[in-house]
């Protein structure tokens, strides 16, 4: 089938890319010469384990191209998928310049059916105005070419997007029951058929419920987190310790294991736009989201909490003190510093008076272009962050080391080589990566989050 891709994000190029792997002929388009000359030069311009390998394995068999040219992305397709960024606007709610913008161009140049299929995280009530915008431009230039929207929210996690899209646990469709949207019922079916061989995975339903399902998705998500967060910190004054309750109630069936780690808080691109854009769509129909308003507030908190340990126990001036950080992404795998809590901490520490020495496997790249705008004009902080080379090299000196992404590459270290590098063998650890007793052993402080064991130092 002819495909084409409008916006090469991360939704963009893993859903562009799993579809040509499947032997469908994509264009991929985006107004971003910069990102579309990468593409074209071999490169991959975000950080994706698998991707790529698919992208140069199909852009070499020809199914799979990178342009700007819009009309011809609107010529190739007769599905066109809308996957640019919704960032939230000021007041909270999803920014849909860009998603009306390609609908736009696509009612600007269609000259036959078009399946138009919004795949960015768009609030309900998107594919209706999709829908006008492009009838506008029909009407404009005297055209009635028919054409049907449909919504196919993505649920792709950073880090695992290309397992999650090839081997997907859900594919919600929503379609009208004209006749163009069942015509687009048709072709959708069609397009996703492999993925339903072993058993169906598709939903279908009205076009409202699946722009619904994936703020619901991503809201439920969120909440898991921040309510695990909030027993963690209740684990601390109690002297329990929340991965033995995690253990405890993820074995119900009713609960399971995922979404249940305690840590620094969620980040990213996904959860906290899309929580706040849901509280911002309640809030339009005048019923606020008091759980999700309260899921947003414990997140914030939750991201200094681990600053709130360093204090307690060093003080609240640092002055003359490093702090070695492993992680940096907002979550493994991934390059992704959007929201990240390692921002949030490495500001604290700078405005304490400390230096930090910074590391991560990926996203090094990265936090230079993040850090650089955080702390733009603020060249005397910007002068006490080191970009290390390693994880080890990170440790050389540092007054204590702080764990902000669990990484696989530092769940097990070499702790004699932790301890004879730093000054004193101090940890922090955000993610809960290791056992309490374990590190009382070893002879290293250690603090995480809701774990009783970790000493309690005024």
């Amino acid at each position: 089938m002819k495909v084409t891709i409008i916006g090469t994000g991360y939704v963009g190029l893993v859903t562009g890319a799993c579809l040509a792997e499947l032997g469908n002929d994509v264009f991929c388009l985006d107004i971003d010469q910069r990102k579309i000359d990468i593409l074209n030069g071999g490169g991959v311009p975000i950080h994706e384990p698998g991707l790529q390998e698919i992208i140069d394995r199909n852009r070499a068999s020809g199914r799979m191209v990178f342009s700007t040219d819009i009309a011809a992305s609107v010529a190739h397709g007769q599905i066109q998928f809308i996957a640019v960024g919704t960032p939230p606007d000021e007041d909270g709610s999803a920014d849909l310049q860009y998603v009306l913008a390609a609908a736009r161009n696509i009612g600007r140049y269609m000259t036959e059916y078009k399946v138009v299929v919004d795949k960015s995280t768009v609030p309900v009530g998107t594919a209706d105005r999709v829908t006008e915008v492009i009838a506008r431009e029909l009407a404009a230039r005297g055209a009635d070419t028919e054409f049907a929207v449909v919504s196919n929210p993505e649920f792709l996690k950073e880090g695992a997007a290309v397992e999650d899209f090839m081997r997907p646990d859900r594919i919600v469709l929503g379609c009208r029951d004209d006749v163009a949207g069942q015509k687009a019922k048709a072709l959708m079916k069609a397009l996703y058929a492999p993925f339903n061989r072993n058993h169906e995975r598709t939903f279908f339903m009205d076009v409202h419920s699946a722009e619904f399902t994936k703020y619901a998705a991503n809201a439920m998500l969120a909440t898991r987190i921040s309510f695990m967060n909030e027993l963690a910190n209740l684990a601390d004054r109690v002297g329990a310790d929340i991965e033995h309750v995690r253990l405890g109630i993820g074995s119900d069936p009713r609960i399971g294991y995922d979404f249940l780690y305690a840590g620094c808080g969620y980040g990213g691109s996904c959860f906290p736009k899309d929580v706040q854009a849901l509280m911002r769509t309640a809030n339009e129909n005048g019923l606020p989201l008091q759980i999700l308003a309260s899921v947003e507030a414990v997140n914030e908190r939750q991201k200094e909490v681990l600053i709130a340990k360093i204090l307690a126990r060093l003080g609240e001036r640092l002055d003359g003190k490093t702090f070695a950080i492993w992680g940096l992404a907002f979550k493994p795998n991934t390059d992704d510093m959007r929201e990240a809590p390692s921002r949030r901490i490495i500001a604290a520490l700078l405005a304490r008076g400390a230096s930090v020495r910074i590391y991560d496997p990926v996203a090094m790249d990265e936090a230079r272009r993040v850090l650089a705008l955080d702390f733009a004009g603020q060249e005397e902080l910007l002068a006490h962050i080191t970009f290390a080379k390693s994880q080890n090299d990170a440790l050389e000196d540092a007054d204590a080391l702080v764990i902000v992404t669990e990484w696989k590459a530092f769940r097990s270290p070499d702790f004699e080589r932790v301890k004879a590098a730093m000054r004193a063998p101090l940890v922090f650890d955000g993610r809960n990566l290791y056992a309490p007793d374990a590190m009382s052993e070893l002879g290293i402080e250690y603090y995480a989050i809701g774990r009783s064991a970790a000493p309690q130092r005024s």
